[in-house]
């Protein structure tokens, strides 16, 4: 091995690697599916930044799906009021309940629908949209207690989980601007902001 491939050759433990080193297995998959794999996460990345989009879009404009025009936040519908003050159940109801339609909790939901789409849908800013729609998944959840199809598990927790997953997998770097990002001299400064 020739000194320059020693000094250049991504270290064998992912753990022990630099943080600006992205490091792939290199046994049990072949370049080609780790290339798939990529591809896949970016479009699972994109699909859930669309969700998040979506569901501001429908309760900014009631666009007719989740929310009737008239129930339009830009015309002063409550985007949180329809679901936390009528959907909720188990032990946490009267605590969302206390929370629908309040201006605070519609304001920090929309922004978060918003930040956390837009984010997955460019592939920036990863580790904070992970955090935060995993929070509010979670929070959904924790409304709907106990699940209506199984005694624990449905699928906000699943897309979070997926969200962490996608994070760790760096998966805004594939058809996303995670990598022009990621150079950009705010991260750099402040690398939480990957």
């Amino acid at each position: 091995m020739s000194t320059y491939e020693s000094r250049h050759q991504a270290p064998a433990d992912p753990i022990s690697a630099p943080s600006d080193v992205a490091v792939e297995p290199t046994t049990g998959t072949s370049p080609g599916a780790r290339r798939a794999l990529r591809y896949v996460g970016a479009v699972i990345r994109i699909s859930l930044g669309w969700v998040f989009l979506w569901a501001f879009l429908d309760k900014l404009f009631g666009l007719g799906r989740a929310t009737p025009p008239e129930g339009a936040w830009l015309d002063g519908g409550q985007p949180t009021a329809g679901f936390l003050g009528n959907a909720t159940a188990g032990p946490f109801a009267d605590f969302y309940q206390g929370l629908a339609g309040q201006a605070w909790v519609d304001w920090v939901f929309m922004i978060g629908l918003l930040g956390i789409g837009l984010a997955l849908l460019l592939g920036i800013g990863m580790r904070i949209a992970a955090v935060a729609g995993a929070l509010m998944l979670v929070l959904m959840w924790t409304a709907v207690l106990p699940p209506e199809n199984n005694p624990f598990m449905d699928d906000h927790l699943v897309y979070a989980l997926v969200l962490v997953a996608l994070a760790l997998g760096d998966a805004g770097r594939t058809l996303g601007l995670g990598a022009w990002w990621q150079q950009t001299s705010l991260v750099r400064r402040w690398p939480v902001l990957v």
